[in-house]
Parts: C-alpha cells; structure tokens; sequence
C-alpha cells in the first residue's frame, strides 16, 4: 500500500512548505511495518521559524473580526467533509484504524471546526455594577497568544481540531507538532486550512521523531504563551514541570483507566452492544476506551461469553480493508505492551476466555481478548491497556463497584448500564471521572465539555468551555 501521490510531507511555517533541517524520518505501515514515506524532521531552528511566523501573524489574527474567523473554520468544515475519504484512507494507513472508524472520525474531527466557527462569534465579556457601588466593572476576553499544540497517534485528526477550532475561533496562531507514527494526516489539515483561507503564520505545522528537543525549545521561548497535550501522564507530568518555569498557561487531556459497570439489572445485550463500542472503537486504542469492565456477580459469567462472542466475530486484517473491522495496533511497542499486561493477569489468575496473545505475521497486530476472573491487583486491572482486551472483574453490588472504580490515579470518563435511570444517575454521581455514558457506549461530542479529573487532566476541550481554554480576562474599573 502507498501513500496518495500529493500528501504533503514537509513541514508547513509561515504559509509555505519546506523540508526539515534534520533530514527525515520514517513513517510506517502498522498493517505490514513496511515504510510508507519519508517526512520531514524538523530541528530546533525549524520550530523557531515557525514560532516566529506564529509571532508575527498573532496581532493580524487577534485584530481579525471574528465573523472572518469564523468563515475560515467554516470552510475547513465543509473540504474536510468534501476530502472525507482521503483523509480517512490516510489515516486508515498509517495508523492501522479501520476505514469505517476512519470515516467516523473524519465527520467527528471537522464538527470541531464548525462547533467553534459558530463559538468565535459569541465571545464575550460583561458590565455590572461593583456591589459597593462605588464603579462599573467591565471585563472582556483577548486571545491568549500563540499556543504549541501536541496531539498524539490514535485521532490524528480529531486530536488535532479539537485544539486548532478553539485556537483559531479565538484568536490565536498556533505551531503543532503531530505524533511521529501519524504525521500524514495533520500535514493534510494544514493544506486544508490554508486551503480555507487561514492567513500565512496562523498555521504551523512542525513534524520529528524527535520530539524532546523540538517542545524543549518551543516552550523555552516566550512568545508561546499557551500549551495544550494530549497524550500520556507520565509526559503530561514533564511537561508541566517544563512549563512551570515560564507560567505557561496549560491544558493537558491525559491517560484514563474508565470503568464500564453492569449492573443486575442491566440488559445485558444493550451493555455488551455498549461495550463494543465503548471498547473496540479505534481497536481499544482511545483514552475513553472502556478499560475495566466491573459486571454483577450474577450476570458476570454471562456477560464475558457474550461480549466474547461478538469481539471473536470481528474481522481482523488491514485498515484499508473495506470488510475490516479490526486493524492492526499502532506499531510493536504497543504490542508489547498489551501482551506484556495480558501475560502478566493470565499468570496471576485470570482466564482468557478468548484471545491472549499476539498474533503471528507481519504488522502490529494484537486479536480480540476477554479475560474472565481477573484479580484485581493485575495489571490490566490496574493499567490503561490501550488495545482489544476486556477484563471482566466481578462486583458485589453498587458500592463495590463504586468503590473500585474510584481506586485509581485516573479519572477520564466512566460507564454505566442498568434499566433504573435514577440507580444509574445515582452512580454516576459518586464516579471520580469527568465524563460518564449512562446506556450509551460513546460519549464524545463536539459540543460536549470532553477532559478528566485527578491525573486524567487540566481543563475541558469541546462544548462552551473548549474555547475559555485559549482566552485571557482583562477587567477594567471604570464610571460614567
């Protein structure tokens, strides 16, 4: 398989493209591990450049009437729907993600540039009276600045509009670095923006392999005021210690670890329809992915051998693959790493009712597992899989499931099935999570407020709030 001839592989600064001063580096093929193509590694003074024309292009941007901003993420709405299946081919390639969740993140990813086309008007501030009487106190909202994005590989192109609509709609130029195993589809959204009228500097596009050096660099100069990750918490913990040296106003939408309970009195065919979403959607490849399934004792046994049966049913092969329905995982250390987690439960007690190691041949492919009777102190109890594995953990009732749920350094989203909407509503109330689907099995939406609580994050991206992230209040005192 081949990249389409066209796609974009050198970094874009300043409205222009241009190779990296590094050289290149590979990207690769997960469904065979094969390179795909050579894309530009960008050093130190490449990221510099793009700063600056970042810099340079913020005061035209911020003074730009936010109608005009507001036409340009409009526009980008409207060629990615019209570039819908190259993008989802693009993404289905060097990401491993089946086309049909390819085209599903296609739609979900440009609903952030219209969500936000329509939130870059409504920007305001407000007037009132000081409760002494003494002034009226007037407030309103300027854009913080020049903002460094860093998106990573599992939605290469949601990840990245959920940051750049809030920025644009507010004002801000931006310089993103895309993940290094899926750089493709952010050079693709540059095109596309400028396509849409973006003014040269607005959109920066930075790509390397060598990540450290590049955001080192980015966050030690101090036009960047603005910082929004998503990605691990390990790296979302350094980054905060990197910025507290400047006071970097930062958003972070890091790891999650989210329960997905089964009540008593849950159907049981809408949960395990439930769970395939919550749990297969990307391959298990998403930090809302359904991590610990904490089912009923008396429907556990049940429930593992028919969420079993539809994961068995899956058809497995590249993500190009019209009939695919499961690809390949993202490159071998995520292989590695799922096997590692699944052999080390296995070994400690628990049951693999289907799958439970790697697939032989080429790619970077891991089958659908469920493992039964899993100990809680195990690891896939305890650690974000990020791939098709669903342990299944018997509770005792609501508060024990309560209760494990909440055992956990993460707080990203959660799950709940039963039939009683008040007992579901009730439990949702006590999950530590930012985010919960009571019987549905998604919950990401564009105009939802989407982030974690605990280690799982800072701030909301999405919804009313996904643009307070790039914005500063000024309050002025005054009389008349």
């Amino acid at each position: 398989m081949t990249v389409p001839a066209g796609t974009p592989t050198q970094l874009f600064v300043g409205g222009e493209w241009s190779d990296g001063s590094e050289g290149t580096f590979d990207v690769l093929d997960p469904a065979t591990g094969d390179v795909l193509v050579a894309v530009a590694r960008a050093g130190a003074g490449d990221v510099q450049r793009a700063v600056a024309a970042a810099a340079t292009a913020q005061p035209g941007w911020a003074a730009t009437p936010p109608r005009e901003r507001s036409v340009v993420l409009r526009r980008a709405f409207e060629l990615m729907l019209e570039r819908k299946e190259e993008l989802a081919f693009l993404m289905a390639l060097e990401m491993g993600k089946s086309l049909t969740d390819a085209r599903g993140e296609v739609v979900y990813a440009a609903e952030f540039f219209r969500w936000f086309s329509e939130e870059a008007v409504r920007i305001g501030g407000e007037v009132r009276m000081a409760p002494s009487g003494a002034n009226r106190i007037v407030t309103f909202r300027k854009p913080v600045g020049v903002a460094l994005l860093l998106t990573p590989w599992n939605f290469p192109a949601a990840m990245a509009t959920r940051k750049i609509g809030p920025a644009l709609a507010a004002g801000c130029t931006f310089v993103l670095k895309p993940a290094e195993d899926t750089p493709l589809t952010a050079l693709l959204l540059a095109q596309i923006l400028a396509d849409a009228g973006a003014p040269a500097g607005t959109v920066n596009v930075v790509t390397t392999d060598k990540p450290g050096t590049l955001v080192e660099t980015a966050l030690a100069d101090s036009r960047v005021r603005k910082l929004s990750f998503t990605g691990s918490t390990g790296v979302g913990r350094m980054l905060l210690k990197q910025t507290a040296d400047r006071v970097i106003n930062s958003s972070m939408e890091l790891g999650g670890n989210a329960p997905f309970i089964v009540l008593d009195d849950a159907d049981l065919d809408a949960a395990v329809e439930g769970a395939m979403l919550a749990k297969m959607r990307n391959g298990g490849q998403a930090c809302t992915a359904a991590n610990r399934f904490l089912v009923a004792e008396s429907v556990a046994d049940d429930f593992a051998h028919r969420l079993a049966a539809k994961m068995g049913a899956l058809r497995v092969g590249p993500g190009t693959a019209e009939d695919t329905q499961l690809g390949p995982m993202v490159n071998r250390k995520a292989v590695d790493g799922i096997d590692d987690k699944v052999s080390r439960s296995i070994d400690a007690g628990a049951k693999a009712v289907i799958g439970g190691a790697p697939s032989d041949g080429p790619g970077f492919f891991y089958p659908p597992t469920v493992l039964s009777d899993v100990p809680r102190d195990s690891p896939v109890a305890l650690d974000e899989i990020f791939g098709p594995v669903a342990p299944i953990i018997s509770v005792k009732d609501d508060d024990d499931a309560i209760a494990f749920a909440n055992a956990s350094e993460f707080g990203l989203s959660g799950y709940v099935y039963t039939r009683d909407l008040a007992r579901g509503l009730r439990v949702c109330e006590q999950l530590e999570v930012g985010m919960v689907g009571l019987n549905r099995g998604l919950v990401s939406d564009p105009a939802a407020p989407f982030g974690g609580v605990k280690q799982s994050g800072l701030g909301r991206e999405g919804g009313f709030e996904g643009i307070d992230e790039y914005l500063e209040t000024t309050y002025v005192a005054t009389n008349w």
